[in-house]
C-alpha cells in the first residue's frame, strides 16, 4: 500500500517568511516531529527544510533519511512506479486527438460531417478540458491523485474503444468527450504529482512528462494511417487501436489508487503571514503527524487564497489558452492544410507527426532552460516567432516547404511544456500549484474553445486557408504578450498577499 510520497515540498521562499516549497528543501517525518515549532523565524528565513540538521546527520552517517514505518526500499520502489506512471499517462494524453486529425477526412465522410461540424469536433477537447479539468483538485482531495489519474486512464481507454462503433455523430462526440474527461483530470494533476513527489526536480520531471506527451502525440499522428491501411483500411479500427495503449497506462496507477493522506491540494499551503506563521507543505510521517496535530489544531485556519487576485495567474491562463488554441488547430487541421495543397494523406500524417515530434527533445530541454532563467519571456518570444514564420510558410508555399513549416510549427507548439513549467514556478507550494494548474488550464481551455471551430467555419465559407491562417497568426501576437508577462519572476502567493494588504 502506498500512502504518501517520500518527501513534501517545503519552504524556499523568504519573501513572506512562510515555510512553503518550490525547488528547495524537504521535510521528513522524523524531523517534522523533532521541530515542533514551525513558527521559528530562523528556520523560515533560511529557506531550507524543517529538520535539515537531522537529514544532514543521516546523510553524513551514510544513511538515507526515512520516515517512521516507511523503509527506504519501499519509498524508492514507489518513486520509480510514479515515474513509470507519469510517462505512460503522458503518452495517452493526446492520441485521442491526433489520431482523429490524421483520419479527419475519412471520419467526416463516414459520419456525414460538414466543415463546420468538423470544426466543432476539433473544439471538443478544450471544452472538455475546461469543464472537467476544474473538478480535478476536488476529486484529488476526496479520492487521492493516484486514484483520479487511474480512473482517467480507464476513461480514456473506454472512450477510445467505443467511439468508432457507437454509430452516428452524436455518439461519436459523446464517446470522444468521455475519453477527453479522463485526459482533462490527468492534465491538471500531472503538475501537482510532479511537484509533490519531485519538489526539487520540477524542471527535469516536467521535461520528462512533456517529452512523453509529445512522443505519444507524434506516434498517433504518424502511425494511425499506416496501421489503418494494414488492418483493412477502416478508420474505425484505426481509431480504436489506441485504446490498447491506454489500458497499459492503467496498470502502474493501480497500487496508487488507495493513496489518500496528505493530498497536496488539501494539505500543502502557501503561507502569507510573517516569519512566525509558516506552515509545513507536503507529506509527513505518521509519527510527526500525531506529534504536530495539537499545534495544527491550535492555529487559526488560513482563508482560501483568491487566485483571481493574481495578475500572473491571469496572464498564465491567457497564455495557456492561446497556446492551446494554436495546438488544437494544428492537431486538427494541419494534415488537411497539406492534403488540400496536394500532399498525399500518408505524408500529411507524417508531417503532423514531425510537428508533434519536435516536442520530444524540446519538451525536455525547454523546461530545464526555463527553470534556470530569471524571466521566461525570451523563450516565449522565440517560440512565437517560429509560429509566425510557420504560418507564413503555410500560406505562401504549403507543399513546397512542407517539412520546414512542420518543423517551425512544432517548435512553436512547445509553448505547452513551457506553460506547464511556469505553473510549477509561479507558485511556492503544492497547494498553490494545484490551484494555479486548475485555474490556468480550465480558464485557458475555455479561451481556446472558439479557435478550432472558427477555423472550420472560415475554411468552409472561404474555400481556402488564407483567412484561417491569418487568424492563427493574429492570435500569436497576444500569446507572446501575455506569455512575456507570465514569465516574470514572481509567485501568485505574493501577489495575492500584496493585494490583500493593499485593500485591508
Amino acid at each position: 500500500m502506498l500512502t504518501t510520497p517520500p518527501t513534501g515540498p517545503v519552504g524556499t521562499g523568504t519573501r513572506a517568511g512562510a515555510v512553503t516549497g518550490s525547488d528547495g528543501g524537504t521535510c521528513t517525518g522524523g524531523s517534522a516531529a523533532a521541530t515542533g515549532s514551525a513558527a521559528s523565524a530562523s528556520s523560515a528565513s533560511s529557506g531550507g527544510a524543517v529538520g535539515v540538521k537531522d537529514a544532514e546527520a543521516a546523510r553524513g552517517a551514510g544513511r538515507t533519511p526515512v520516515e517512521p514505518g516507511r523503509p527506504a526500499a519501499t519509498r524508492a520502489w514507489a518513486t520509480r512506479l510514479v515515474v513509470v506512471g507519469i510517462v505512460l499517462a503522458a503518452l495517452n494524453l493526446r492520441p485521442a486527438i491526433t489520431s482523429l486529425g490524421a483520419l479527419l477526412e475519412e471520419v467526416r465522410d463516414g459520419l456525414g460531417m460538414s466543415g463546420t461540424l468538423a470544426g466543432l469536433l476539433t473544439s471538443v477537447p478544450p471544452l472538455c478540458f475546461a469543464l472537467f479539468g476544474s473538478q480535478a483538485p476536488r476529486l484529488s482531495r476526496r479520492f487521492g491523485a493516484g486514484a483520479v489519474v487511474c480512473a482517467g486512464m480507464a476513461a480514456i481507454a473506454t472512450g477510445l474503444l467505443i467511439r468508432p462503433f457507437v454509430g452516428g455523430t452524436a455518439g461519436f462526440l459523446a464517446a470522444t468527450a468521455f475519453a477527453l474527461m479522463g485526459i482533462a483530470v490527468s492534465n491538471v494533476l500531472m503538475p501537482v504529482i510532479v511537484k509533490r513527489w519531485f519538489p526539487d526536480r520540477v524542471g527535469s520531471m516536467t521535461g520528462l512528462y512533456s517529452m512523453a506527451l509529445a512522443l505519444g502525440t507524434s506516434l498517433a499522428a504518424a502511425l494511425t494511417v499506416p496501421l489503418t491501411d494494414a488492418l483493412g483500411g477502416s478508420w474505425r479500427t484505426g481509431l480504436a487501436l489506441w485504446a490498447v495503449v491506454a489500458v497499459v497506462a492503467v496498470v502502474p496507477w493501480l497500487p496508487l489508487v488507495r493513496e489518500r493522506g496528505a493530498e497536496p491540494a488539501a494539505t500543502a499551503s502557501a503561507g502569507t503571514a510573517s516569519a512566525g506563521t509558516g506552515s509545513i507543505g507536503g507529506s509527513i510521517g505518521t509519527g510527526s503527524a500525531a506529534a504536530g496535530s495539537g499545534r495544527a489544531a491550535a492555529r487559526p485556519e488560513e482563508p482560501a487564497m483568491r487566485i483571481t487576485h493574481s495578475r500572473t495567474a491571469w496572464a498564465l491562463a491567457c497564455f495557456f489558452g492561446l497556446q492551446a488554441t494554436a495546438a488544437y488547430i494544428t492537431m486538427g487541421w494541419l494534415p488537411q492544410i497539406f492534403r488540400d495543397a496536394g500532399v498525399p494523406a500518408g505524408e500529411a500524417g507524417v508531417l503532423l507527426a514531425v510537428t508533434m515530434a519536435m516536442g520530444v527533445p524540446l519538451a525536455f530541454v525547454i523546461p530545464r532552460v526555463a527553470t534556470r532563467l530569471p524571466h521566461q519571456g525570451p523563450v516565449v518570444i522565440v517560440l512565437g516567432a517560429c509560429g509566425l514564420a510557420g504560418y507564413a510558410g503555410l500560406y505562401l508555399a504549403p507543399a513546397g516547404g512542407a517539412w520546414a513549416w512542420a518543423l517551425l510549427c512544432g517548435i512553436s507548439n512547445c509553448a505547452f511544456p513551457l506553460a506547464l513549467t511556469m505553473v510549477g514556478m509561479r507558485a511556492r507550494s503544492s497547494a498553490g500549484v494545484a490551484k494555479l494548474s486548475a485555474f490556468a488550464q480550465s480558464t485557458g481551455y475555455l479561451i481556446s474553445i472558439p479557435g478550432p471551430l472558427l477555423v472550420g467555419v472560415l475554411y468552409q465559407h472561404s474555400g481556402g486557408w488564407g483567412l484561417p491562417l491569418a487568424l492563427m497568426a493574429g492570435l500569436m501576437v497576444p500569446q507572446i504578450a501575455v506569455g512575456f508577462l507570465a514569465g516574470r519572476d514572481r509567485t501568485i502567493e505574493d501577489e495575492v498577499a500584496a493585494r490583500a494588504t493593499a485593500t485591508a
